[in-house]
């Protein structure tokens, strides 16, 4: 089997760009953009609208397998690639990848994807984001053309088990965060609710005192609201640094603070994702690993989540052999092809690190559920609801896919 024809096809993403150096700066929002001058090389405004692009591939037998070119919403900081806007990247995909597709045989996955993962035009890798788009339309290609589904390519590629068993969803409520925290408590997600502490003033306090009121708040709520009385959901919040701000970089203060979050959670299994930004890997992954030896030694059960400077298969690898967290986010569209995905929920399980397939709100349908099917193939500990910021409609993504793979799986292969 062949690929055809190829087709670059401009879209949006189902969010947005954000500066992210501008808004941890104290950037003030007006409505729903932010008041003043971006910081980040590539930003002409705060907020920008998402954008991404489809890759489609004409079989020879006229399917289409389909993949799409994501970044995430805090794109150019954390080590991560600059800003991945459609007219910057189509006539350069349309000129050095189109012929590299077109008349091109329909190989194992691994094959293909670590073909385009090496290649470099000018000494430069493709932007991460063109990586992600086209690894899962090669993924899609090699199941179309197999006639199975994108999860069984992985599991037979990577000789894994087929698993018809969901994976725990993680949703993300972006900064509506008390309705949409009542929105997953009553769809029993299975971790919530993310909540975008990603500001001092409004959301984190001074002195930490508005995300202890919120975990406080976020506790009664689910309490109150839970449908069945055993529904315990992981705590996951992500705090993008902040608290490192608020005590000035000392790191023992950082513990202790989180240590004291324990108390709020009241049980309920609390996880702190990126504590601090500490502006690079080697220095970002010490500092982890010394708030995580910290709250172990302390007895704490507060665990910690890598996020920022935690962007490639190899940086998953170093942190993960450091034990500088308890849980790492494999922030997919950061990875570059899925394949990397892939080897780094496989890293982590084989070493004893959490894995969270993440991703960003940023992303599209498209790619989610080529997640999906990575998530079920490999089995992370929990794996996130995207794209976008109303939660609803990524659950409802992600969940029903899920669901789907379960049932034709047991079809295929029977109940487990």
């Amino acid at each position: 089997m062949k690929i055809q024809r190829v087709l670059f096809v401009p879209g949006k993403s189902a969010f947005f760009f954000d500066d992210q150096k501008a808004i941890k700066k104290g950037a003030r929002a007006d409505g729903f953009i932010y008041e003043g001058h971006p910081v980040t090389r590539g930003f002409e405004r705060i907020r920008m609208a998402g954008e991404g692009v489809s890759i489609i591939l004409e079989l020879e037998d006229g399917q289409l397998a389909v993949g799409d070119c994501a970044a995430v919403q805090y794109s150019g900081v954390g080590g991560r690639d600059p800003l991945f806007l459609a007219d910057r990247y189509l006539p350069f995909m349309k000129k050095h990848l189109r012929p590299l597709l077109e008349g091109m045989e329909v190989e194992s996955f691994r094959k293909m994807a670590a073909r385009f993962e090496q290649l470099k035009f000018e000494g430069q890798r493709l932007h991460t984001a063109i990586r992600y788009g086209l690894s899962q339309a090669l993924l899609d290609a090699r199941a179309r053309a197999e006639k199975k589904l994108k999860a069984e390519i992985i599991c037979q590629e990577y000789n894994l088990p087929v698993m018809p068993e969901r994976v725990k969803i993680f949703g993300q409520s972006g900064d509506d965060r008390y309705t949409n925290a009542d929105k997953m408590i009553l769809k029993q997600v299975d971790a919530l609710p993310h909540a975008l502490i990603n500001n001092i003033e409004d959301k984190l306090g001074r002195d930490g005192e508005k995300l202890r009121e919120y975990i406080r708040w976020l506790v009664n709520r689910i309490i109150k609201l839970r449908p069945r009385a055993d529904y315990r959901p992981d705590i996951h919040i992500d705090v993008y640094g902040t608290i490192g701000l608020i005590f000035d970089g000392d790191l023992d203060r950082v513990a202790d603070y989180l240590a004291s979050l324990e108390k709020e959670a009241d049980g309920f299994n609390l996880y702190l994702e990126g504590p601090v930004d500490l502006e690079e890997k080697y220095r970002q992954m010490e500092g982890l690993a010394r708030i995580t030896r910290r709250l172990e030694s302390m007895g704490s059960k507060v665990k910690i989540v890598a996020d920022e400077h935690c962007n490639t298969l190899e940086d998953i690898r170093e942190f993960t052999d450091a034990r500088a967290c308890h849980m790492i986010q494999v922030k997919t569209p950061d990875l570059g092809g899925i394949q990397n995905v892939i080897e780094s929920n496989l890293y982590c399980k084989t070493h004893g690190i959490e894995a969270y397939q993440g991703g960003t709100c940023n992303e599209t349908d498209i790619s989610a559920i080529a997640c999906v099917h990575v998530a079920m193939a490999t089995r992370p500990d929990r794996m996130l609801a995207k794209p976008g910021m109303g939660f609803d409609e990524g659950f409802m993504i992600v969940n029903n896919e899920m669901e789907r793979i379960i049932q034709i799986l047991k079809m295929k292969y029977g109940e487990r």
